[in-house]
């Protein structure tokens, strides 16, 4: 998804001719080439961005082979029309469950181990119920495309403990709330924080969005 920042734009563009490039070119002097374009992307999306060159080399300069969107599981855990929130620790936003899908998991199974990493809860994945394009949901656009994959789940059983990448829960009361930018346009209303270390959620009524 195209940024409205021109400079940011062509900078993602050449990064992504850049890399492919390096992933199929043969000619030494070609290679030589797009190692040169895809230091300048970084410099321009540094120049563009303030984020120091050192750290764009992996957030924006460090995938390899032909480039395509990085995916994210989300676990939706409802229970008595509520759904679990975990508020993530270096951000202090509320999120569904989830993260990052790893090399050796499948997404069902990726969304299992995020639930119980993040939420201390055991579930069971019934079905896939959004696949969303994070930048067409979240503000603001960022320079890597990830897909989110929102799978609907059972709790079997488990129990919410501090960890290192979650502090808190969420749970339902009148107010109306929004999910965090991370998990997209979903309006989830009625709900504010309360004190305790009870498991914390957020009530409905509840809509999944049907666009890509």
């Amino acid at each position: 998804m195209k940024t409205n920042d021109q400079i940011a734009n062509w900078a993602m563009d050449l990064q992504s001719l850049a890399q492919a490039g390096l992933r199929y070119g043969h000619d030494v002097f070609d290679r030589e080439r797009y190692e040169e374009i895809r230091r300048i992307a970084g410099e321009m999306m540094s120049a563009r961005t303030g984020i120091p060159e050192e750290k764009l080399k992996t957030l924006f300069l460090g995938d390899e082979g032909y480039q395509t969107p990085k995916i994210d599981t989300r676990a939706a855990i409802f229970k008595d029309n509520r759904i679990l929130l975990v508020r993530e620790k270096k951000t202090q936003e509320w999120s569904l469950p989830g993260g990052w899908n790893d090399y050796d998991q499948t997404t069902a199974q990726n969304c299992v181990k995020e639930a119980r990493e993040e939420a201390g809860r055991i579930v069971e994945p019934i079905k896939i119920i959004a696949v969303q394009d994070r930048n067409h949901h979240n503000k603001p656009v960022i320079a890597t495309n990830i897909t989110k994959i929102f799978y609907l789940c059972k709790e079997i059983s488990g129990k919410f403990t501090p960890n290192d990448g979650t502090d808190a829960f969420r749970k339902a009361s009148d107010r109306p709330a929004f999910l965090p930018p991370q998990d997209g346009a979903e309006r989830l209303a009625q709900a504010e924080p309360v004190p305790g270390p009870e498991p914390h959620f957020r009530v409905g009524p509840f809509r999944v969005p049907g666009q890509l």
